[in-house]
């Protein structure tokens, strides 16, 4: 299975942008953007994303990358697929 990474535009001013483009040239991945994931809280404060359907959040666009990568791995480990 494909991971699925999702992104809000309303987050996009913390840096999202950057990342999301970064994941989209990735063929593996599906990378999907919407107008409003529902959390608001979140979107306002910090960059995040969702992998899978789990929220990641990160303190720099850079920190949400790295922890979307890790996520990333971990999900293509438990289905023990190549990494």
């Amino acid at each position: 299975m494909r991971p699925i990474i999702e992104f809000c535009t309303n987050n996009m001013h913390l840096g999202t942008d950057k990342i999301m483009k970064e994941l989209e040239k990735n063929p593996e991945y599906d990378v999907i953007e919407y107008g409003c994931l529902g959390y608001c809280g979140v979107c306002s404060m910090e960059p995040y994303a969702l992998v899978n359907g789990d929220l990641i959040t990160a303190e720099t666009p850079d920190q949400l990358k790295e922890k979307i990568e890790k996520e990333i791995e971990e999900y293509l480990k438990s289905y023990d697929l190549d990494v």
